[in-house]
């Protein structure tokens, strides 16, 4: 199993993401992964010597080229083909890598999924899924959480398939419920989209539907999967985020439940709905979220949840 990781995507970067692969290679299990570390050799070379014991479980990719933060997505993978993104989707895309992982520009993530490795036959909009902690030491799967501002219920239903499989395949949880995002429980509550969506839901025999959940039940054991369009789930996740840097970094408030808002245990957050796995990570990750990001992407690959999603969709096509 080969994954690809942009050493050079975000903030921190490549210190940041030199030493999350040093971490994951400590604390591996699996023999088998070998990763392909995509960057610039000379901005890395004062960290490379982490790595000196690991020779044998990573290559290097050499480019020069880096898409910043604030680039235009589509233009800077057209100018920079030998960016670390542009290489990273290219190997994807080749069969190189079995997976691809960057903290940087998230517009050219997004841009060079769909137009590289391409959307899923049968999937109308690719989505990203976020991990929200709960309060029984897990977490539910909210999305989308961003890239889909503006949603119609189709989307909504394909999302709620997409979390469903995930969770299924890639966290080993059983038959996971499956929850509307609402301002109400009750069947005929909400806005238009949601009015729409519900009864779809109801009616679709792939996924475990519950009814509508309210704001106050997304950390709570109710819904594995959280379903909205992008505006309302991106809106959620900030405000997530924000609980840990208010009350644990800045008020240094001490709780378990607090520590899982630390957002660099997930990681990053994977693109549902794209023929292979490709993780996105938040642009601030240090070490631990570059570890996770590697760690999520091998159980992606593990799990052969592409091929199951595309059967999945190309099953409902059929039908």
């Amino acid at each position: 199993m080969k994954i690809g990781l942009d050493i050079m995507g975000g903030d921190y970067a490549p210190a940041e993401a030199i030493k999350g692969v040093q971490l994951f290679l400590e604390q591996a299990t699996d023999p088998q992964v070998h990763l392909v570390l995509i960057g610039d050799a000379d901005a890395a070379a004062p960290y490379l010597s982490l790595l000196d014991q690991h020779k044998h479980r990573f290559t290097w990719v050499q480019t020069s080229e880096v898409i910043g933060m604030d680039e235009h997505p589509t233009k800077a993978l057209k100018d920079k083909p030998g960016s670390s993104i542009a290489l990273g989707f290219g190997m994807l895309q080749s069969q190189k890598v079995d997976a691809f992982i960057s903290a940087g520009n998230t517009g050219a993530m997004m841009v060079g999924a769909m137009y590289t490795v391409k959307t899923i036959e049968g999937i109308i909009r690719p989505t990203i899924a976020s991990p929200i902690p709960r309060e029984d030491g897990k977490f539910n799967l909210l999305l989308d959480v961003g890239i889909n501002a503006d949603c119609k219920p189709e989307h909504l239903v394909q999302f709620a398939v997409l979390g469903s499989l995930y969770l299924e395949l890639v966290e080993g949880r059983d038959n996971p419920t499956v929850g509307l995002l609402n301002i109400g429980e009750e069947e005929g509550k909400g806005n238009l989209l949601a009015q729409a969506t519900y009864p779809l839901l109801k009616e679709n025999a792939n996924i475990n539907f519950i009814g509508n959940i309210e704001g106050r039940n997304v950390l709570e054991v109710k819904a594995d999967v959280v379903v909205c369009e992008g505006f309302v789930g991106n809106v959620v996740l900030k405000m997530a985020e924000s609980i840990y840097h208010i009350f644990r970094e800045k008020r240094n408030v001490q709780d378990s439940l607090l520590d899982d808002f630390n957002s660099e245990i997930y990681g990053g957050t994977p693109i549902l709905g794209v023929n292979a796995p490709v993780i996105i990570g938040h642009g601030i990750s240090h070490a631990l979220a570059f570890k996770n990001m590697i760690e999520e992407a091998r159980k992606m690959v593990s799990s052969n949840v592409i091929e199951s999603i595309k059967k999945q969709f190309s099953t409902a096509a059929a039908v």
